[in-house]
Protein backbone atom coordinates (compact mmCIF):
# COMPACT_ATOMS: atom_id res chain seq x y z
CA UNK A 1 0.00 0.00 0.00
CA UNK A 2 1.28 3.13 -1.13
CA UNK A 3 1.85 6.06 1.33
CA UNK A 4 -2.11 7.64 1.76
CA UNK A 5 -3.38 5.56 -0.07
CA UNK A 6 -6.68 4.28 1.85
CA UNK A 7 -6.88 0.76 3.10
CA UNK A 8 -9.11 -1.52 0.76
CA UNK A 9 -12.02 -3.30 2.49
CA UNK A 10 -11.91 -7.20 2.09
CA UNK A 11 -15.18 -8.30 2.84
CA UNK A 12 -15.48 -12.79 3.73
CA UNK A 13 -18.54 -14.88 3.79
CA UNK A 14 -18.20 -18.69 4.53
CA UNK A 15 -21.23 -21.19 4.06
CA UNK A 16 -20.28 -23.24 7.42
CA UNK A 17 -22.43 -26.24 5.23
CA UNK A 18 -21.19 -26.36 1.52
CA UNK A 19 -19.73 -29.20 0.03
CA UNK A 20 -20.86 -31.52 3.54
CA UNK A 21 -22.59 -34.23 0.98
CA UNK A 22 -19.71 -34.86 -1.00
CA UNK A 23 -17.87 -37.46 0.57
CA UNK A 24 -20.99 -39.37 1.56
CA UNK A 25 -22.30 -39.88 -2.05
CA UNK A 26 -25.28 -36.93 -2.11
CA UNK A 27 -23.81 -35.42 -5.25
CA UNK A 28 -25.00 -31.91 -3.25
CA UNK A 29 -25.56 -30.08 0.07
CA UNK A 30 -28.78 -28.02 -0.92
CA UNK A 31 -31.78 -28.20 1.06
CA UNK A 32 -32.17 -28.45 5.25
CA UNK A 33 -33.14 -32.28 4.55
CA UNK A 34 -30.29 -32.82 2.61
CA UNK A 35 -28.02 -31.50 5.72
CA UNK A 36 -29.52 -33.60 7.98
CA UNK A 37 -29.60 -36.50 6.14
CA UNK A 38 -25.37 -35.51 5.43
CA UNK A 39 -24.80 -35.09 9.34
CA UNK A 40 -26.50 -38.33 9.77
CA UNK A 41 -24.51 -40.16 7.63
CA UNK A 42 -20.93 -39.13 9.47
CA UNK A 43 -20.36 -35.71 7.04
CA UNK A 44 -17.89 -33.42 7.98
CA UNK A 45 -17.72 -29.60 7.65
CA UNK A 46 -15.22 -28.56 5.40
CA UNK A 47 -15.81 -24.98 4.16
CA UNK A 48 -14.23 -23.32 7.38
CA UNK A 49 -10.17 -24.89 6.44
CA UNK A 50 -11.19 -23.74 3.25
CA UNK A 51 -11.12 -20.26 4.18
CA UNK A 52 -8.42 -20.52 6.43
CA UNK A 53 -6.22 -21.94 4.05
CA UNK A 54 -6.57 -18.57 2.34
CA UNK A 55 -6.36 -16.45 4.92
CA UNK A 56 -3.63 -17.96 5.94
CA UNK A 57 -1.53 -16.83 2.80
CA UNK A 58 -3.09 -13.51 3.42
CA UNK A 59 -1.66 -12.89 7.19
CA UNK A 60 1.36 -10.80 6.21
CA UNK A 61 -0.15 -8.41 4.10
CA UNK A 62 -3.16 -8.24 6.83
CA UNK A 63 -2.19 -4.43 7.56
CA UNK A 64 -3.16 -3.98 3.83
CA UNK A 65 -6.82 -3.78 4.03
CA UNK A 66 -9.67 -4.05 6.63
CA UNK A 67 -11.16 -7.56 6.77
CA UNK A 68 -15.41 -7.43 7.37
CA UNK A 69 -16.83 -10.53 8.01
CA UNK A 70 -20.32 -12.06 9.27
CA UNK A 71 -20.63 -13.84 12.59
CA UNK A 72 -19.28 -17.09 14.32
CA UNK A 73 -19.00 -19.78 11.66
CA UNK A 74 -19.69 -17.51 8.61
CA UNK A 75 -15.96 -16.01 8.79
CA UNK A 76 -15.85 -14.47 12.41
CA UNK A 77 -14.55 -18.19 13.39
CA UNK A 78 -12.31 -18.40 10.75
CA UNK A 79 -10.74 -14.59 10.44
CA UNK A 80 -9.83 -14.94 14.45
CA UNK A 81 -8.24 -18.40 14.11
CA UNK A 82 -6.07 -16.80 11.36
CA UNK A 83 -5.12 -13.71 13.89
CA UNK A 84 -7.26 -11.01 11.74
CA UNK A 85 -9.68 -8.30 13.98
CA UNK A 86 -12.55 -8.58 11.74
CA UNK A 87 -15.27 -5.92 11.43
CA UNK A 88 -17.97 -8.49 11.79
CA UNK A 89 -21.52 -6.84 10.83
CA UNK A 90 -24.98 -8.75 11.33
CA UNK A 91 -26.43 -11.63 13.16
CA UNK A 92 -27.23 -14.80 12.78
CA UNK A 93 -27.91 -18.31 14.77
CA UNK A 94 -25.32 -20.57 15.25
CA UNK A 95 -25.78 -23.85 14.20
CA UNK A 96 -28.50 -22.78 11.79
CA UNK A 97 -27.72 -20.52 8.81
CA UNK A 98 -29.76 -20.43 5.97
CA UNK A 99 -29.06 -18.93 2.36
CA UNK A 100 -30.55 -16.03 3.65
CA UNK A 101 -27.84 -15.51 6.06
CA UNK A 102 -25.74 -15.21 2.88
CA UNK A 103 -28.12 -13.01 0.93
CA UNK A 104 -27.83 -10.32 4.07
CA UNK A 105 -24.46 -10.67 4.53
CA UNK A 106 -23.58 -10.22 0.94
CA UNK A 107 -26.42 -6.86 1.30
CA UNK A 108 -24.44 -5.24 4.72
CA UNK A 109 -21.22 -5.73 3.18
CA UNK A 110 -22.19 -3.95 -0.26
CA UNK A 111 -23.93 -1.26 1.97
CA UNK A 112 -20.54 -1.17 4.09
CA UNK A 113 -18.59 0.05 0.92
CA UNK A 114 -15.99 -3.53 0.57
CA UNK A 115 -13.82 -3.36 -2.26
CA UNK A 116 -13.94 -7.01 -3.11
CA UNK A 117 -16.10 -9.66 -1.01
CA UNK A 118 -14.74 -13.32 -1.49
CA UNK A 119 -17.04 -16.01 -0.23
CA UNK A 120 -16.88 -19.64 0.44
CA UNK A 121 -18.77 -21.99 -0.81
CA UNK A 122 -20.53 -24.12 -4.00
CA UNK A 123 -23.06 -23.05 -6.99
CA UNK A 124 -25.88 -22.76 -4.65
CA UNK A 125 -23.55 -19.52 -2.26
CA UNK A 126 -22.71 -18.41 -5.43
CA UNK A 127 -26.47 -18.14 -7.00
CA UNK A 128 -27.34 -16.31 -3.73
CA UNK A 129 -25.26 -14.00 -3.92
CA UNK A 130 -25.87 -12.76 -7.27
CA UNK A 131 -29.75 -12.90 -6.05
CA UNK A 132 -28.59 -10.13 -3.30
CA UNK A 133 -26.15 -7.83 -5.30
CA UNK A 134 -26.08 -9.03 -8.69
CA UNK A 135 -22.91 -6.73 -10.43
CA UNK A 136 -22.64 -3.97 -7.70
CA UNK A 137 -19.31 -4.66 -6.51
CA UNK A 138 -16.39 -7.93 -7.30
CA UNK A 139 -16.81 -11.04 -5.61
CA UNK A 140 -14.43 -14.21 -5.85
CA UNK A 141 -15.72 -17.47 -4.74
CA UNK A 142 -13.51 -20.15 -2.75
CA UNK A 143 -14.58 -23.22 -3.95
CA UNK A 144 -15.83 -25.94 -1.60
CA UNK A 145 -19.01 -27.24 -3.00
CA UNK A 146 -20.22 -30.60 -4.58
CA UNK A 147 -20.98 -29.21 -8.20
CA UNK A 148 -19.22 -26.59 -8.75
CA UNK A 149 -20.57 -25.31 -12.78
CA UNK A 150 -19.80 -21.94 -12.61
CA UNK A 151 -17.11 -19.76 -13.43
CA UNK A 152 -16.83 -16.92 -10.43
CA UNK A 153 -14.03 -19.53 -8.52
CA UNK A 154 -10.37 -19.49 -7.68
CA UNK A 155 -8.82 -23.01 -9.00
CA UNK A 156 -8.08 -23.70 -5.25
CA UNK A 157 -7.85 -21.83 -1.89
CA UNK A 158 -4.39 -21.20 -2.38
CA UNK A 159 -4.54 -19.42 -5.72
CA UNK A 160 -7.33 -17.44 -4.19
CA UNK A 161 -4.79 -15.70 -2.17
CA UNK A 162 -2.60 -14.98 -4.94
CA UNK A 163 -5.88 -13.39 -6.67
CA UNK A 164 -6.74 -11.48 -3.89
CA UNK A 165 -3.39 -10.34 -3.32
CA UNK A 166 -3.03 -9.14 -7.19
CA UNK A 167 -6.47 -7.38 -7.00
CA UNK A 168 -5.85 -5.91 -3.79
CA UNK A 169 -2.81 -4.42 -5.56
CA UNK A 170 -4.58 -3.50 -8.95
CA UNK A 171 -3.27 -6.19 -10.94
CA UNK A 172 -6.23 -8.39 -11.73
CA UNK A 173 -8.93 -6.60 -13.96
CA UNK A 174 -12.61 -8.07 -13.31
CA UNK A 175 -14.86 -9.55 -15.79
CA UNK A 176 -18.12 -11.00 -16.11
CA UNK A 177 -18.09 -14.48 -15.31
CA UNK A 178 -20.91 -17.34 -15.33
CA UNK A 179 -22.83 -18.28 -12.08
CA UNK A 180 -24.56 -21.38 -13.13
CA UNK A 181 -26.55 -23.80 -10.63
CA UNK A 182 -27.61 -27.23 -11.33
CA UNK A 183 -31.19 -28.99 -9.94
CA UNK A 184 -29.80 -31.40 -7.17
CA UNK A 185 -32.63 -33.32 -7.34
CA UNK A 186 -32.26 -34.33 -11.20
CA UNK A 187 -28.82 -34.70 -10.56
CA UNK A 188 -29.09 -37.08 -7.73
CA UNK A 189 -30.80 -39.25 -10.40
CA UNK A 190 -28.34 -39.20 -13.02
CA UNK A 191 -29.71 -36.26 -15.14
CA UNK A 192 -27.73 -32.72 -14.96
CA UNK A 193 -29.83 -29.85 -15.92
CA UNK A 194 -27.47 -27.07 -15.62
CA UNK A 195 -28.53 -23.51 -16.00
CA UNK A 196 -27.22 -19.89 -16.25
CA UNK A 197 -28.46 -17.63 -13.72
CA UNK A 198 -26.49 -14.52 -14.23
CA UNK A 199 -22.72 -13.02 -14.25
CA UNK A 200 -20.88 -11.79 -11.14
CA UNK A 201 -17.98 -9.58 -11.06
CA UNK A 202 -14.73 -11.33 -10.69
CA UNK A 203 -11.32 -10.26 -10.57
CA UNK A 204 -9.51 -12.79 -13.49
CA UNK A 205 -6.15 -14.00 -13.99
CA UNK A 206 -6.28 -17.19 -16.59
CA UNK A 207 -4.31 -19.67 -14.90
CA UNK A 208 -6.20 -18.74 -11.02
CA UNK A 209 -9.76 -18.50 -12.06
CA UNK A 210 -11.57 -21.77 -13.15
CA UNK A 211 -13.59 -22.20 -16.09
CA UNK A 212 -16.82 -23.41 -16.48
CA UNK A 213 -17.64 -26.57 -17.08
CA UNK A 214 -18.09 -27.86 -20.76
CA UNK A 215 -20.45 -30.87 -21.67
CA UNK A 216 -17.96 -33.52 -22.98
CA UNK A 217 -17.51 -33.50 -26.72
CA UNK A 218 -16.29 -37.08 -27.03
CA UNK A 219 -17.44 -38.86 -30.20
CA UNK A 220 -19.45 -42.79 -29.21
CA UNK A 221 -16.27 -44.54 -31.42
CA UNK A 222 -13.94 -42.25 -29.17
CA UNK A 223 -15.77 -43.09 -26.27
CA UNK A 224 -15.91 -46.94 -27.25
CA UNK A 225 -12.01 -47.51 -27.57
CA UNK A 226 -11.32 -46.07 -24.51
CA UNK A 227 -13.76 -48.36 -22.91
CA UNK A 228 -12.23 -51.29 -24.54
CA UNK A 229 -8.29 -50.66 -23.60
CA UNK A 230 -9.21 -49.93 -19.99
CA UNK A 231 -11.46 -53.07 -19.99
CA UNK A 232 -9.36 -55.40 -21.75
CA UNK A 233 -6.33 -54.01 -19.33
CA UNK A 234 -8.50 -55.03 -16.67
CA UNK A 235 -6.43 -57.53 -13.90
CA UNK A 236 -8.59 -59.70 -11.83
CA UNK A 237 -7.00 -59.47 -8.89
CA UNK A 238 -8.02 -55.89 -8.55
CA UNK A 239 -10.69 -53.83 -8.02
CA UNK A 240 -11.41 -50.96 -9.66
CA UNK A 241 -13.27 -47.66 -8.91
CA UNK A 242 -15.20 -46.04 -11.02
CA UNK A 243 -15.69 -42.40 -11.24
CA UNK A 244 -18.43 -40.29 -12.90
CA UNK A 245 -18.92 -39.03 -16.15
CA UNK A 246 -19.85 -40.03 -19.60
CA UNK A 247 -15.97 -41.36 -20.64
CA UNK A 248 -16.33 -43.34 -17.74
CA UNK A 249 -19.91 -44.73 -18.28
CA UNK A 250 -18.71 -46.42 -21.73
CA UNK A 251 -16.52 -48.53 -19.52
CA UNK A 252 -18.96 -49.34 -17.29
CA UNK A 253 -21.19 -50.14 -21.01
CA UNK A 254 -18.61 -51.98 -22.88
CA UNK A 255 -18.55 -54.31 -18.96
CA UNK A 256 -22.02 -54.74 -19.96
CA UNK A 257 -22.76 -53.56 -16.24
CA UNK A 258 -25.21 -50.80 -14.76
CA UNK A 259 -22.59 -48.08 -14.62
CA UNK A 260 -24.21 -44.74 -12.59
CA UNK A 261 -23.58 -41.29 -14.74
CA UNK A 262 -22.89 -39.34 -11.59
CA UNK A 263 -21.90 -41.88 -9.13
CA UNK A 264 -18.75 -44.13 -8.01
CA UNK A 265 -19.05 -47.89 -8.89
CA UNK A 266 -17.00 -50.77 -8.11
CA UNK A 267 -16.20 -53.67 -10.17
CA UNK A 268 -14.31 -56.77 -9.24
CA UNK A 269 -13.50 -59.59 -11.77
CA UNK A 270 -15.27 -57.21 -14.48
CA UNK A 271 -19.18 -57.42 -12.46
CA UNK A 272 -20.53 -54.65 -10.74
CA UNK A 273 -20.00 -55.57 -6.98
CA UNK A 274 -20.69 -51.68 -5.32
CA UNK A 275 -23.16 -48.75 -6.63
CA UNK A 276 -23.28 -44.99 -6.12
CA UNK A 277 -21.00 -45.27 -2.93
CA UNK A 278 -19.87 -42.80 -0.91
CA UNK A 279 -16.42 -42.44 0.73
CA UNK A 280 -16.76 -45.19 3.72
CA UNK A 281 -18.00 -47.75 1.96
CA UNK A 282 -14.97 -47.20 -0.88
CA UNK A 283 -12.57 -47.93 1.86
CA UNK A 284 -14.35 -50.46 3.74
CA UNK A 285 -14.38 -52.68 0.01
CA UNK A 286 -10.31 -52.12 -0.67
CA UNK A 287 -9.39 -52.87 2.96
CA UNK A 288 -6.47 -54.86 2.24
CA UNK A 289 -7.03 -55.28 -1.31
CA UNK A 290 -5.69 -54.22 -4.36
CA UNK A 291 -7.27 -51.28 -6.11
CA UNK A 292 -6.98 -48.78 -9.14
CA UNK A 293 -9.22 -45.33 -9.70
CA UNK A 294 -10.47 -44.66 -13.23
CA UNK A 295 -11.25 -40.91 -13.48
CA UNK A 296 -12.20 -38.69 -16.37
CA UNK A 297 -11.46 -34.73 -16.64
CA UNK A 298 -14.20 -32.47 -16.28
CA UNK A 299 -14.26 -30.79 -19.33
CA UNK A 300 -13.97 -26.89 -19.74
CA UNK A 301 -11.76 -27.15 -16.21
CA UNK A 302 -9.49 -30.05 -16.10
CA UNK A 303 -10.09 -31.48 -12.77
CA UNK A 304 -9.82 -35.12 -12.11
CA UNK A 305 -10.50 -34.78 -8.49
CA UNK A 306 -12.56 -32.65 -6.07
CA UNK A 307 -15.29 -31.71 -8.45
CA UNK A 308 -18.14 -33.95 -8.16
CA UNK A 309 -16.25 -36.84 -7.01
CA UNK A 310 -15.10 -36.28 -3.72
CA UNK A 311 -16.36 -39.82 -2.63
CA UNK A 312 -12.68 -40.67 -4.03
CA UNK A 313 -11.48 -38.90 -1.15
CA UNK A 314 -7.63 -37.73 0.23
CA UNK A 315 -7.85 -40.98 1.83
CA UNK A 316 -9.34 -43.51 -0.52
CA UNK A 317 -6.72 -42.01 -2.88
CA UNK A 318 -3.56 -42.68 -0.35
CA UNK A 319 -4.96 -46.32 -0.28
CA UNK A 320 -4.91 -46.81 -4.24
CA UNK A 321 -1.56 -44.85 -4.69
CA UNK A 322 -1.00 -42.63 -7.22
CA UNK A 323 0.84 -45.12 -9.61
CA UNK A 324 -2.75 -46.98 -9.27
CA UNK A 325 -4.88 -43.99 -11.02
CA UNK A 326 -6.08 -44.59 -14.58
CA UNK A 327 -7.42 -41.11 -16.15
CA UNK A 328 -9.41 -41.22 -19.17
CA UNK A 329 -10.01 -38.71 -22.06
CA UNK A 330 -10.73 -37.62 -25.46
CA UNK A 331 -8.40 -35.95 -27.40
CA UNK A 332 -10.51 -32.99 -28.06
CA UNK A 333 -11.49 -33.06 -24.19
CA UNK A 334 -7.81 -32.77 -23.21
CA UNK A 335 -7.04 -30.00 -26.49
CA UNK A 336 -9.79 -27.89 -24.98
CA UNK A 337 -8.48 -27.36 -21.64
CA UNK A 338 -7.64 -24.11 -20.57
CA UNK A 339 -4.39 -25.63 -19.23
CA UNK A 340 -2.76 -28.50 -16.88
CA UNK A 341 -5.44 -31.14 -15.21
CA UNK A 342 -6.36 -29.90 -11.61
CA UNK A 343 -6.59 -31.98 -8.21
CA UNK A 344 -8.36 -29.90 -5.61
CA UNK A 345 -9.28 -33.07 -3.06
CA UNK A 346 -9.26 -30.45 -0.10
CA UNK A 347 -5.77 -31.58 1.20
CA UNK A 348 -3.20 -30.02 0.07
CA UNK A 349 -0.54 -32.66 0.70
CA UNK A 350 -2.32 -35.23 -0.89
CA UNK A 351 -2.90 -32.37 -4.24
CA UNK A 352 0.97 -32.27 -3.85
CA UNK A 353 1.17 -35.82 -3.92
CA UNK A 354 -1.30 -36.03 -7.07
CA UNK A 355 0.95 -33.54 -9.08
CA UNK A 356 3.68 -34.25 -11.53
CA UNK A 357 3.39 -35.84 -15.00
CA UNK A 358 0.68 -38.84 -15.74
CA UNK A 359 -0.23 -41.00 -18.86
CA UNK A 360 -4.14 -40.01 -20.48
CA UNK A 361 -5.76 -42.75 -21.91
CA UNK A 362 -7.25 -41.38 -24.81
CA UNK A 363 -7.86 -44.87 -27.46
CA UNK A 364 -7.09 -48.02 -27.69
CA UNK A 365 -3.03 -48.34 -27.79
CA UNK A 366 -3.12 -44.57 -27.41
CA UNK A 367 -1.72 -42.20 -24.88
CA UNK A 368 -1.15 -38.41 -23.72
CA UNK A 369 1.37 -37.11 -21.40
CA UNK A 370 -0.35 -34.74 -19.53
CA UNK A 371 0.43 -32.56 -16.37
CA UNK A 372 -1.43 -31.89 -12.92
CA UNK A 373 -0.89 -29.07 -10.94
CA UNK A 374 -2.48 -28.05 -7.76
Amino acid sequence: MQPGEMKKKLGLIVNPLAGIGGRVGLKGSDGIATVKKAFAMGAEIISPNRAIETLQELVPYKDEFDLITYPKEMGEDEAKHCGFSPVVLGNIISGQTTADDTRSAACKMTDFGVNLIIFVGGDGTARDIYNAIGDKIAVMGIPSGVKIHSSVYAVNPHRAADLIKMYMRGRAPVREMEVMDIDEDRFRQGQVSARLYGYLRVPYERRLVQGAKAASSGSGDNLQTIAEAVVDSMIDDYYYILGPGTTVKAIGDELRIDKTLLGIDMVYRKQLIGRDLNEQQLLDMIDGKKAKIVVTVIGGQGYLFGRGNQQISPRVIRKVGKQNLIVVATKNKLLSLPGPLLVDTGDSECDRYLSGYIRVVTGYNEEAAWKIEC
